[in-house]
């Protein structure tokens, strides 16, 4: 089943290039909780064998997947909107506050990632001076990782998953990499961008509402 093989995806990342040394690589799978209820939720939303749609984020972060597990799910939305219980402490991600956003008003959880499936251009996040960093944010770094996105995009695209399209999240610098990426290797037949749910968060959170109908307008 599909969960298996996100799971076993998951237990398996890892990067084998040398990383400048301010620059620490975020595995959150290597934590026995995070693990734990990173296969928790994937047993409950994905045990099945049916086709899903790749949303690509940039990398994970501390806070949300880099706690969970689960691509822009905090604590908070993994228990209230997930429904799987967990001891970590409460604190809002606020990409994983718009994401949800989304998600309840697509129709809820279970109807969302009936179709959806979240990863990101790099599966592993970088954590610099104590805070996240963006793999494309540091010189040469997308030319060392390069081997090891495209063989995880190759990998989970070998699930069956959706090559009609897929759905970028960031419309600069995310976009432009993975444009480039497609047109090489013909991974999608379309990329459709979508606002990163930070940059609405932080800059644009007004327009909360327009950003989350344009979200379910464009998700197909």
């Amino acid at each position: 089943m599909l969960c298996d093989r996100i799971n076993q995806f998951n237990q398996n990342l890892a990067i084998n290039v040398r990383m400048p040394k301010e620059i620490v690589v975020l595995n959150p799978f290597k934590d026995p909780i995070t693990s734990y209820l990173s296969q928790r939720f994937y047993k409950m939303y994905y045990s099945d064998n049916k086709q899903r749609t790749l949303i690509l984020g940039i990398n994970p972060g501390r806070l949300g997947s880099g706690l969970t597990g689960v691509p822009f799910t905090d604590p908070i939305n993994l228990e209230r909107f997930c429904g799987i219980e967990n001891n970590l402490a409460k604190k809002h991600e606020i990409s994983s506050e718009y994401i949800y956003e989304v998600i309840n008003f697509y129709g809820g959880a279970a109807a969302f990632y009936k179709k959806f499936y979240f990863s990101s251009v790099s599966p592993l996040g970088f954590i610099k001076d104590g805070k996240n960093l963006n793999y494309y944010d540091v010189k040469g770094l997308p030319e060392k990782l390069m081997n090891f996105i495209l063989a995880n995009i190759e990998l989970q695209l070998s699930w069956g998953i959706n090559r009609e399209v897929v759905y970028c999240l960031g419309e600069g610098k995310n976009f432009e990499f993975l444009q480039k990426l497609n047109a090489e290797h013909k991974f999608f037949k379309q990329i459709i961008t979508l606002a990163h749910p930070r940059f609405i968060m932080q800059y644009k959170r007004k327009k909360l509402q327009e950003y989350v109908n344009s979200y379910i307008s464009l998700l197909v």
